[in-house]
């Protein structure tokens, strides 16, 4: 399966000229993900090519306004186009009680399907392709990272399989041994396995634990850099990473390559964050708007 990643915004607290809040879009196959949903998301969706029914699922990292506020106007044009999915949204402790909260402030005069789950730590949803898993994060109020992590498959060799039977090939994709014209065969010979790619988001926290296990091996790892080293003590006070902190995190956790993100609006540039960052983990980029990643 293809797997494409979106950054939808790069700003953090409030949008600039040049980034808009936070939101990252994750489509496999026909299922879209939609990490965070900031101000302004679904216009930026719209610029990227999104079309807004490919949503599945929602999750909020946590509740400050410029992850969130954008889901009332999404809403609204997904009960405007049709959509017919129940959609799922998930969040820290708390989610429930702020999505009904959210609707009942609005009219939505064509509402949806719709799933709303308060969840903690560990995998909350899993399907034959991929699973989804969660930790608490430390920030100043409960928030949530998380885990997109694609499941090992089996790959067959199309040249060494044009002589065995399609029933005999789809036990071979199963993993299971099978026995053609008297010859046993097993599923090593005609195949291999490919892992499965993990992506990571971790967004406004200080540097934790649980940061570390939750994008241990990941191929590619979200991350905010909300400032320069210079600012550090800044980033214990508000509880939001340095890039320098974000590389040593990318580092320890054998992470492949590290996306900066929700850049403070005092930098007008990226430049810096990015060298700081690449100083220490040389595979790191700073993400800009509508920046598209493909693995």
């Amino acid at each position: 399966m293809k797997i494409e990643v979106v950054v939808l915004g790069t700003a953090s607290m409030v949008p600039t000229k040049e980034r808009n809040l936070t939101s990252v879009f994750l489509s496999y196959d026909d299922k879209g993900i939609l990490f965070d949903c900031g101000e302004g998301t679904q216009r930026q969706m719209k610029l990227a090519g999104i079309k807004p029914n490919k949503i599945n699922k929602i999750l909020i990292s946590h509740w400050h306004g410029d992850h969130v506020l954008g889901l009332p106007g999404l809403l609204q044009t997904l009960g405007n186009s049709d959509y017919t999915k129940t959609l799922e949204i998930y969040g820290p402790k708390g989610t429930k009680k702020f999505m009904k909260s959210m609707l009942e402030g609005f009219y939505f005069d064509t509402p949806i399907d719709m799933k709303v789950f308060d969840i903690d730590k560990g995998m909350f949803f899993e399907n034959e392709d991929f699973y989804l898993e969660s930790l608490p994060l430390s920030h100043g109020v409960p928030c949530l990272g998380y885990s997109f992590v694609e499941k090992d498959s089996r790959k067959m060799n199309k040249s060494k399989i044009e002589k065995i039977p399609g029933l005999a090939v789809g036990q071979l994709q199963k993993g299971k041994e099978v026995v053609v014209r008297g010859k046993k065969i097993s599923p090593s010979e005609v195949s291999h396995i490919q892992k499965g790619k993990k992506i990571s988001y971790i967004f406004d926290t200080e540097i934790c634990d649980n940061a570390s296990k939750l994008c241990e091996d990941a191929d590619l790892l979200l991350c905010e850099a909300t400032y320069l080293s210079e600012l550090e003590e800044k980033g214990y006070e508000y509880k939001h990473m340095t890039a320098a902190q974000a590389a040593h995190l990318a580092s320890d956790a054998n992470v492949k390559k590290l996306i900066l993100c929700h850049f403070s609006a005092r930098y007008k540039t990226t430049e810096k964050l990015e060298q700081e960052a690449q100083d220490i983990f040389p595979n790191t980029v700073c993400a800009y708007d509508l920046m598209k990643l493909k693995l």
